[in-house]
Parts: structure tokens; C-alpha cells; sequence
């Protein structure tokens, strides 16, 4: 058995939401897959990787266990580790770009991630809803990938988002829950229809909405949301006859019994919450609240607030699905009301 020089081929990326101890199990098997790592080649031990990368003994540690459990690599006590098996291909290479990190947005990540298994090597970035941010990711990346996974939520620079994607193979391309319409030629996507979604949503909750009179809607001024949910809310406020507003900072926001407030961002469910507690109006029946995005805490806050939102699981899982079969099809994602106290 020989030592190889395996730091020329691992780095580890500090910009790259991936664990890091995948990105050392992902350097390591694209070595293998690359020839620059034989069977038999000894590895380096967990506190030289710890040293030279400048990562945790359990990080390393966990990046070998990783190897270990798809047969890669194998260990001699008192010796160290070697590769088991170099006839290990990763038929996959797939990076994920997400717009931000969420209860939400893991949900989706863990069923894709579980669903295209463990054959495929999955790179994962976060661009904070930032254009310039997501370019300047696109163009670092150090490898060739077989899919680019993007959810395309930006604040900024909305219009020329097209034109960065339209760079990338449509053959590779899944869009994540939105469409663009700029992006142009044959692709995969999974989406919501978020006019359509609302609009359905509030009218399968009308019943309860009935001894309300006023729907406001808070969407900040500087958000990545789809003015669709906007265009929804309003169609039905007018097709029922709700009075109707859209609230821009809820801080600023008086609130009054009679009134449904629907929010989409965490932070302004939390600032919702706290004014509606300290005047003492009683959830669900002086004051209505629906949170946009279903997560687990939701159904036990305050006995359970009624959400409106997309099937992330299903979202993930149909991504890796579109991505194992190479489809270019485009599914729209189941989209549902979960009735609770808070209306």
C-alpha cells in the first residue's frame, strides 16, 4: 500500500453550504473516479486532515465514516485507512443553489438529497437572494455538474436573472419553485402557480374567514416573493368581498378585531404574534392569522397556526425524480390550506 498525495486533490470550499465533511467525501471519490487514486493507496489519518484542512476530528471523521458506508474506503488498525473499492462511480454530479436557508427550504433539501440516493454527489450553495452573489458562485464552480438544481428567488437584478441561467445547458437545468419565463429551451422545473395557489387556498378557508370583514396581506417592499400571491389575494378579496390591504412593515401596522393577517416572511409571523399578544386580542376569534410555508413548529405555536403552503417534500422528491429519469417535463406542486385555531 503507498500514500498518495490526497491534499493536492481536496478542497474544501468555505462559500459551499455542503457539509464539509461531504465535500472531503466527495474530493476523495472524485479523485477515484478521476484515476489519481488507485485501490490500495493509503489515505491520510483523521489529525492530518484535521491540521492541514483546518477541520474538526469529527468532521474528518465523519467525512471517512461517510466513505466507509459506500464501500469505498476500508481501515487496518494501527495502520490507517486505504480505498477498498476504486471501481466506485457517482454517476451524478448536482449542485443545488438555494435562495436562502429555511425550516422550509431543509425540507426540500433532505427529500431530494434522500430521494436521487447515493449515487449521486451533491454540491450545496446559498446565495442570500443576491444576484451578484449567485453569478459569482456559478462562475467559481470547480467542476463540470451533470444537473444545476436552482431555486431562482432574487431581490435585485430580477431581470437579468434570465440571462445568468440561459448560460447554463438546458439539458442540465431543474428549476425549483418558480418558473421564469425568460428562460428559454427545453428544461426541468418543479413550481408553484402562485396566483392560482393563494386565490384556492382563501377560498377553501372562506367559511372560516366569514366573521372576519378586513384580509391584509403583509409583503415587504424589498421582497423575493412573486407578485402572483398579490395578484391572487386580491381576486379573491374582491370576489368575496373582503375589505383588502396589502402591508408593506408590520411594525407600523395598526391591528383591530375583525381583521385576517396573512404573512409570508418568519421574522414578520414573530413581530405579528408579539403586537397581536400585547393588546390582548384572542387568536382566532378577535384576530385571524395565516403563515405562508407550512413547517413542523407551526401546528403547536399558540395551539396551531393555519397555514398555507406547498408540499416541500413533494417538491424535492419530484426534483430528484426529474433529475434521475434526465426529464425535461414541468410539475406544478401540490398547494394546501391546514385549517387550525388561529382563524
Amino acid at each position: 500500500m503507498k500514500t498518495v498525495p490526497m491534499f493536492e486533490h481536496i478542497h474544501i470550499n468555505e462559500y459551499s453550504a455542503t457539509p464539509k465533511y461531504l465535500q472531503l467525501a466527495n474530493a476523495v471519490i472524485n479523485a477515484i473516479e478521476a484515476g489519481k487514486i488507485q485501490k490500495d493507496d493509503m489515505l491520510p489519518s483523521i489529525n492530518e486532515l484535521s491540521y492541514v484542512l483546518e477541520i474538526s476530528r469529527d468532521t474528518a471523521e465523519k467525512g471517512y465514516k461517510h466513505l466507509k458506508h459506500l464501500g469505498v474506503l476500508g481501515s487496518v488498525p494501527g495502520k490507517g485507512y486505504y480505498i477498498a473499492n476504486a471501481d466506485f462511480k457517482q454517476k451524478l454530479q448536482i449542485v443545488l443553489f438555494f435562495n436562502k436557508l429555511s425550516a422550509h427550504k431543509k425540507i426540500v433539501y433532505d427529500a431530494f438529497v434522500q430521494a436521487v440516493g447515493t449515487d449521486a454527489a451533491v454540491d450545496f450553495y446559498v446565495y442570500n437572494n443576491d444576484l451578484s452573489l449567485f453569478r459569482k458562485l456559478l462562475q467559481n464552480l470547480r467542476k463540470e455538474y451533470t444537473h444545476y438544481v436552482i431555486i431562482p428567488h432574487f431581490i435585485e437584478g430580477r431581470d437579468k436573472a434570465a440571462e445568468i441561467i440561459n448560460t447554463i445547458p438546458k439539458d442540465r437545468l431543474v428549476l425549483l419553485d418558480k418558473l421564469i419565463s425568460e428562460v428559454d429551451g427545453e428544461y426541468a422545473a418543479v413550481y408553484e402557480n402562485f396566483e392560482k395557489d393563494i386565490y384556492n387556498a382563501l377560498e377553501q378557508a372562506k367559511e372560516s374567514l366569514s366573521k372576519y370583514h378586513t384580509l391584509k396581506l403583509i409583503f415587504p417592499d424589498k421582497s423575493y416573493f412573486p407578485k402572483g400571491i398579490i395578484k391572487g389575494f386580491y381576486r379573491f378579496c374582491q370576489q368575496y368581498a373582503f375589505n383588502h390591504l396589502l402591508v408593506s412593515d408590520i411594525e407600523e401596522e395598526p391591528i383591530s378585531s375583525g381583521e385576517v393577517y396573512i404573512n409570508l416572511m418568519e421574522d414578520d409571523l414573530v413581530k405579528l404574534l408579539d403586537k397581536v399578544i400585547s393588546l390582548k386580542l384572542k387568536i382566532g376569534k378577535e384576530v385571524g392569522i395565516i403563515s405562508y410555508n407550512e413547517t413542523p413548529l407551526k401546528k403547536f405555536i399558540l395551539n396551531g397556526i393555519t397555514t398555507i403552503s406547498t408540499d416541500f417534500k413533494e417538491m424535492g422528491e419530484t426534483a430528484a425524480r426529474l433529475v434521475l429519469e434526465n426529464s425535461k417535463q414541468h410539475k406544478e406542486v401540490r398547494f394546501y390550506l391546514t385549517l387550525r385555531p388561529s382563524i
